[in-house]
């Protein structure tokens, strides 16, 4: 922090980087979105409801929801190979997964598969809070039942502040970084990561400014769906 208040980046504490989304930016998907906070940017596609492609994987009751999440080989400055097997993404992978899955209405889709693929294509911090964010939005924009939204958010905790949404260097810091996942009209957290120890005092204070930068999240999406559908409407007008 600055003598002034501000981080490297120009943002108070409690400041959200820029938040960008385009709803729809793929024919070939039934849904898809790119949802870009600060530097990070992320796509999403979404394939179903459709056909269970391996029949013994069908469950009867509800459908299966796989999720596939990569970092394109240019999406940081290392410009290392990132394959299908890479460890974090297939954690990332599974902790995005569970969250679809308990914001999803599988249970209006019995006998079908979803499929969400996530990929980043610059990456700046906060990959796991931007992924949840644009997997929402090509949910939506597949038109899938959902019980609520889901947004993400992340917090840190650097020199004795708490900082909402850490970027690439302030992650690379040290500090605690605390990732939540909200369902806002439930009131519900659906995913809760820190990447490092945390005393339970920091982490009450990061985890609630992690939950208003959700909330804010939420508000933002909301008016990219909303003005989503008033141009699907025109378009049908005309």
């Amino acid at each position: 922090m600055s003598p002034e208040g501000l981080r490297l980046d120009g943002r108070r504490d409690k400041e959200l980087r820029k938040l960008h989304a385009t709803v729809s930016v793929l024919q070939s998907a039934d849904g898809s979105a790119t949802f870009e906070m600060g530097n990070t940017k992320v796509m999403a596609a979404v394939f179903g409801p459709k056909e269970v492609e391996q029949r013994s994987a069908m469950d009867p009751d509800r459908a299966i929801v796989r999720c596939e999440y990569s970092m394109a080989a240019f999406s940081t400055g290392e410009r290392r190979k990132r394959g299908k097997g890479d460890r974090r993404a297939l954690e990332i992978s599974t902790v995005i997964q569970n969250a679809l899955e308990q914001t999803i209405m599988v249970e209006l889709m019995p006998r079908t598969q979803i499929d969400v693929y996530i990929q980043v294509l610059q990456a700046d911090g906060g990959t796991r809070c931007a992924s949840i964010n644009a997997a929402f939005l090509a949910l939506a924009d597949a038109g899938i039942p959902m019980k609520d939204m889901i947004c993400g958010c992340a917090a840190g905790y650097l020199d004795g502040t708490a900082l909402l949404e850490l970027n690439y260097l302030e992650v690379s810091g040290g500090g605690p970084d605390v990732v939540v996942a909200l369902q806002p009209s439930l009131d519900r957290i659906v995913v809760l990561q820190s990447d490092n120890r945390i005393s339970i005092e920091v982490f009450e204070e990061v985890m609630r400014l992690a939950t208003e930068g959700c909330r804010a999240v939420a508000g933002f999406m909301r008016d990219v769906l909303m003005e989503h559908v008033k141009i699907l409407a025109i378009a049908q007008q005309g």
